[in-house]
């Protein structure tokens, strides 16, 4: 059988959901030696299989290297390493990537912000949360009742 970009995408996602993300990354790879394109979509399932199974500097490395492909960071693959540092805690590495993607032409969105919130509340961060908070409304993205838990929550 010959791997195709979307046949070894859904094989990263299915890796994922089945908390294998060690499998997952080295079709990855398998993708990169073998010529077979990789794309933004490819990323995105990559990332979050590191994601599910807690593996969120694994997730930051992958999306480092985007910046070292012909592939843009888009929402997608912000968000999906946002939610790796979200449920690591880790909102110290939450906030530069927010302000990354603020300095990007890449457009946040409202889990974005959320991801980002939620970084910061489990790092009991309630002055960084306000500045999101701030961030969110100047960037003109919508609050939902996530966003507003989180931003209580922390406070």
């Amino acid at each position: 059988m010959e791997l195709s970009t979307t046949t070894c995408d859904v094989a990263i996602s299915a890796c994922g959901k089945c908390g294998v993300w060690e499998q997952a990354l080295q079709l990855f790879r398998v993708m990169a030696t073998s010529n077979v394109k990789i794309n933004t979509i490819t990323f995105g399932a990559a990332i979050s299989s590191c994601e599910k199974s807690g593996e969120w500097e694994q997730a930051l490395h992958l999306f480092s290297t985007i910046a070292q492909s012909e592939i843009q960071a888009n929402t997608i693959t912000f968000n999906a390493t946002l939610s790796t540092c979200e449920k690591a805690g880790v909102w110290e590495v939450a906030l530069q990537l927010l302000c990354k993607m603020l300095q990007s032409s890449t457009k946040p969105d409202t889990i974005t912000f959320n991801a980002t919130l939620s970084a910061c509340e489990r790092g009991g961060q309630w002055e960084r949360a306000l500045q999101v908070v701030r961030m969110m409304v100047q960037s003109i993205v919508e609050t939902d009742t996530i966003s507003a838990n989180a931003a209580i929550s922390v406070c």
